[in-house]
């Protein structure tokens, strides 16, 4: 799939929000320990995804309410829903100066479009080494769930399903998606959550 960015400036997938608080003392420390073995960017962006993946925990997967949705929340709490996770290593990313941004499915509950969606997130992130974008998921990998880190073919959590309505949306955004933000602020608890279905 073509990518498409929203902005054609780099420096704005760099932007420091009170979601995406890279500048936050425990967002600089991790990003830290995660590059001081990185021998090149690459590396780098690897070991940050391996680590939001494999040890940031997907909310649902361990049966939590907790909702977070700031990224220095995310990091010390250590866990998420789809979106969070995203924002967490947008920041870590961005912290170090590599453009991160945000990207979107909306995915099927079920094996026919009928039975709902629901949107899920990730990232794109911009390598300057190698002049591109990279999809990475650190939804956090199960049973049927097998998200990896690659710059060239991507391996992402869902594949889509389009005879369930399944849609992959191209863009990069600079900023999660406001609607959703919006809807984790508000809920006390994710019993409480309606997630959207589709872009807004």
């Amino acid at each position: 799939m073509q990518l498409i960015v929203e902005s054609g400036n780099m420096n704005d997938y760099l932007i420091e929000t009170d979601e995406v608080d890279h500048s936050h003392f425990s967002i600089a420390e991790k990003a830290n320990e995660l590059s001081s073995s990185a021998k090149n960017e690459v590396e780098f962006v690897q070991a940050a995804f391996e680590y939001v993946r494999d040890q940031v925990f997907h909310s649902a997967d361990i049966g939590s309410s907790r909702v977070t949705y700031k990224a220095s929340d995310i990091l010390q709490h250590k866990e998420g829903l789809c979106y969070a996770k995203s924002i967490l290593l947008g920041a870590i990313l961005r912290n170090k100066g590599i453009p991160a941004g945000f990207c979107y499915q909306k995915l099927a509950y079920g094996d026919t479009p009928d039975a709902g969606h629901a949107l899920h997130g990730l990232n794109a992130v911009y390598l300057s080494t190698l002049n591109k974008w990279i999809r990475l998921d650190a939804r956090g990998n199960k049973t049927g769930i097998n998200a990896q880190f690659s710059i060239d073919k991507e391996q992402l959590a869902f594949p889509i399903r389009s005879h369930c309505g399944e849609i992959d949306y191209p863009t990069i955004y600079i900023h999660p998606n406001q609607n959703l933000i919006t809807i984790l602020k508000q809920a006390a608890n994710g019993s409480e959550l309606h997630l959207p279905s589709d872009i807004e």
